[in-house]
Formats: C-alpha cells, structure tokens, sequence
C-alpha cells in the first residue's frame, strides 16, 4: 500500500502517530543501514550519561549525529567542534522528536574544517590589508571618564564588568545593546563600534575615552558574528581605543586581531581599562609627602648656603693686621738701633788721640757724613714707607674689589633663591588651599547630612517630641504617668498636663454649676 495516496472520498487506511513513526523508521534504516557521511563536527554535547551528541553539517544542511556510551569509548578519534571528518554509521529515527539521526560507530579525520578553514582565509585576506598591524594600535587611557561597553544587556558579562569597576575605580559607563550570537550579531555590533566614535565631545549622550566589547564563551557557531568583516573593519577603524573581551581565554576570534587589546574574559577587560583606586590614592599620598620633603629641602639649603657664605667672608680689617704690625715693630726697633751706633761711634773717638787739626777735620767731616748719613736715613725710611704704604693702597684695591664680587655673588644667589622660595611658597599656598577648599566642602557635606538625619527635620514635617521630668516620653503608659509634660515642635515647646495625670495637692476637677435665669 502506497502510504502517501489518500485519494478524496476512498476508504484510506487511518494511521496511528506511532504507526506512522514506526514506519518510516522502518523505511530509513531499510534504505540507509550502513553509511559514511563527510561533514563538519559542531555542537558537541557530552552529558554525565557518557553518550556522545554533536552535528555534521556543512553549508546547506546539519545532519544529527550521536554515539552511544559504548561505542564512544572505543572511538580512534575523539570528535571535537571545527574538526572535518568522515563519519560511518547508520540512520534512524528519533519517534520523540520527530526528527531523523545518524548513529555513528566510527570517525575518521578529513582535513580542516570548513567554518575553520574559512576563517583562516579571511584572517589572512584581512592581515594582509594591515588590519591587524601593531602600527595601527593605540594606547589605552589611563583613567578614561566614560565607558562604553557593547554587549547584550541581560546577560552576566554586563554585571560581571559593573561589578568590576565598583571595586576598582567607579566610571561613567554607557551600555550600547546589541545581540551576541546570531545573524543580527554582526550588524548590530559593527553599528554600535560606529555609533560611539560618532558621538559629539559635548553631546547629550557622553563619547566614551574607550569602548570594551563584551561576550561570555560559546561555540564557534555562537562567536561567529565577531568573525564577521563588517565587525573587524569597524574595530579597526575606531578612533576611540577597543578592547575586545570575547569568550573565554582560549576562544580568539578576529575582532581580537584588530583591537588595540584583547582580555581573556569580560571581567579581565574591566579590570585592563581603569586602574585600582586605593592605589592611586596611595602613590598620591607618597607623592605628596615627597614633595613636602623637597620643599623642605629647597628652603633648608639654600639657607645653610648662606650661612657658609657669610662665615667665609671673614673681616676686611683682619686682612691689614699683620702688616700693620709688622710696620709698627720695625717703627719701634728703628730709633733705638740709631743711638747704639752714635754711642758706638763716640766710644771709638774718645779712644784714640787725634790732633786737633785732624780732629777739627775729622769732626766736620764726621758731621757733614752723619748729616749726609741722616738725610739717607730719613730718604730711605720715607722710601720704605712710600713703598708699604703703596702695597698696602694695592692690598686694600683688590680687598675692596674681591669683597665686592662676593657681596655681588651672594646678592645674586640670594635673590635666586629668593625667587625659587617665592615660586615655592605659592605652590604651597595654592596646595594648602586647594586641601583646605576640600575639607571644607566634605565639612559641608557632612553638616548637610547631619541636618537631614537629625531629627528636627522630622519635626519640620509634622511630628513632635514628648518630654517628661526624666526625658523623652516615648509610650502613652508612661505619659499617663507623669504630672506634666513638654510637647517640643519645630518652633518651640509646649507645656501640657495628660488627662491620667493628676496635678500635686489638687484634687480632680469639678464639673461646673449650672446656673438658671429665673
């Protein structure tokens, strides 16, 4: 009987669903009992059961395939996605999902992939127009003010990065939506690389200083959208610095080639883009005290500079003093060194017996020597004199002029390091002030939050404060209880007395007394 005939009106055979199932099982495994089957191996599945279920496809069809757990273990060649192979087995039929498969009892090995095949020529055809050269790379910032990050919105690599960067350095981020696997991956993500470096500096929406695209780990199927031209161009041509963070450490896909870096995992990417905020604030905090170490330093030196300057100087009179004492020990030596030889002379004379005549012609010449002598005498000294006083004029000329290129020098160092500790102290006011123009707005800050957590504000809407002898009331049991009480409000305090309470040495009310008009 020809099952497909079902001609209007005749008595036809009515098939049950499991008939029907059963025989075009039979059909199958009939027609196709043993047969070889050249494709491509993707989607491997092993789950804990041990049997082995993956796809051989190729660029028109995806044929299932499975081994059973006994079967798999005896396999030559183990079957991993990308791989090209042969594959010899059986069809049937899977009745539970209506679909047919391949029971396969042996893989043989067939050369590459196609899909990997494909990629390794476009990897090449791009490399080759300098896509990928390290030229082209640009540097990350250091602490980039605006994020953007293209990946899908609901997925964890988005909470992973957020997570990150609270720890690390809180950011501007700016999500850019997209779809990460599938035909409308590559589009959208090309389209969302554009869009941020088309973004205006002063815009509405911010342009980020760096752009992170983002996806979890797959198959090479579901990361095949980043593979795609169109998304590789696009990276390239990015005019904000990219990271690319898709799949796992081992995934590489060719957006990774044209990025200016590529991180492992998202979470690798977030913690590549901004730096540890604790730690900046340490290399701070050392640089700062650096710098006060150097002003100090700048000041201390140049003032102990000074100090060895004016100790070298010396006294302008101490330069003369020995001259001058050797002048005035010469003076002093000089007039008795004369009278010894007049009296020397004239113990001479009175010696020796000289005639009158000669004695007359040897006393007038014996005075015109002494006085020829004398006139010598007074010649030279003044000479001498001439001579030291002279030197010593030259001695004081060059004092005078060494003194004055000192006082020169020093002027000029000092008014240096005038300037410089000029340039300095502003730098210091300007830090101090800066320092002190923070303190005041966190003072400010903290004053706005104790206002606003204290509780006058409350009282400013409405509620109010119950105050006894022993302080706030804060149950009617014990308002009762107390003679009198305070009700404070916003603009004040109010006395009051509870109805319980009874007021000390008076009695309870009496009501009053009715009075009639006739």
């Amino acid at each position: 009987m020809d099952l497909l005939e079902d001609a209007p009106g005749s008595n036809a055979h009515e098939f049950t669903v499991s008939e029907l199932s059963g025989a075009v099982k039979r059909s199958i495994e009939d027609r196709f009992g043993r047969v070889r089957v050249r494709g491509e191996i993707g989607r491997v599945s092993r789950p804990s059961s041990g049997h082995l279920y993956f796809d051989l496809k190729d660029d028109r069809a995806v044929l299932a395939a499975v081994t059973w757990k006994g079967q798999a273990a005896r396999l030559s060649q183990r079957p991993e996605e990308g791989m090209e192979v042969i594959a010899t087995g059986r069809m049937t039929t899977f009745a539970g999902q209506s679909k047919y498969q391949l029971i396969v009892e042996q893989i043989e090995p067939a050369g590459v992939g196609a899909l990997m095949a494909m990629l390794e020529k476009r990897r090449k055809a791009l490399a080759a127009e300098g896509l990928f050269d390290e030229a082209r790379k640009k540097p990350l910032p250091f602490l980039p003010r605006v994020i953007g990050v293209v990946t899908s919105p609901s997925g964890a690599v988005i909470r992973d990065i957020l997570h990150r960067l609270r720890d690390r350095f809180p950011s501007h981020v700016v999500i850019w939506p997209v779809a990460v696997q599938g035909e409308a991956c590559a589009p959208q993500v090309a389209a969302a690389i554009r869009g941020f470096n088309a973004l205006e500096a002063d815009g509405p929406v911010p342009r980020p200083d760096l752009i992170i695209v983002a996806r979890g780990g797959g198959s090479l199927e579901d990361l095949w959208g980043f593979n795609e031209e169109a998304v590789v161009r696009a990276a390239a041509d990015s005019r904000i610095p990219l990271i690319s963070a898709v799949g796992h450490e081992t995934d590489t896909t060719l957006i990774d080639f044209a990025s200016d870096q590529r991180a492992p995992t998202p979470t690798a990417a977030a913690e590549i883009a901004v730096p540890v905020r604790s730690d900046l604030m340490a290399r701070l905090a050392e640089a700062d005290a650096r710098m006060q170490r150097g002003l100090a330093m700048a000041i201390d030196r140049p003032r102990q500079r000074l100090r060895d300057l004016a100790r070298a100087m010396g006294r302008p009179g101490a330069l003369t003093e020995a001259q001058r004492q050797r002048l005035d020990l010469w003076g002093v030596r000089l007039e008795p060194a004369l009278r010894g030889l007049v009296r020397m002379r004239r113990q001479q004379l009175a010696s020796r017996p000289i005639p009158v005549a000669t004695l007359r012609q040897f006393t007038a010449a014996k005075r015109h020597g002494l006085e020829r002598a004398g006139l010598r005498l007074d010649s030279g000294q003044e000479r001498r004199q001439e001579r030291r006083r002279d030197r010593l004029t030259g001695l004081q000329q060059r004092l005078d002029g060494s003194l004055a290129r000192v006082v020169a020098t020093t002027r000029r160092a000092v008014v240096t390091q005038g300037e410089r500790l000029a340039q300095l102290s502003a730098k210091l006011d300007a830090a101090v002030q800066r320092n002190l123009d923070r303190r005041r707005e966190l003072l400010d800050q903290l004053d706005r939050t104790r206002q606003t957590l204290g509780y006058r504000e409350t009282l400013k809407r409405g509620y109010a404060v119950v105050h006894g002898q022993d302080g706030v009331l804060t149950s009617a049991k014990a308002t009762n209880k107390s003679p009198r009480v305070e009700i404070e409000f916003a603009d004040g305090r109010v006395a009051a007395r509870p109805e319980g309470g009874s007021a000390k040495g008076r009695g309870p009310k009496k009501p009053p007394e009715q009075k009639t008009l006739f």
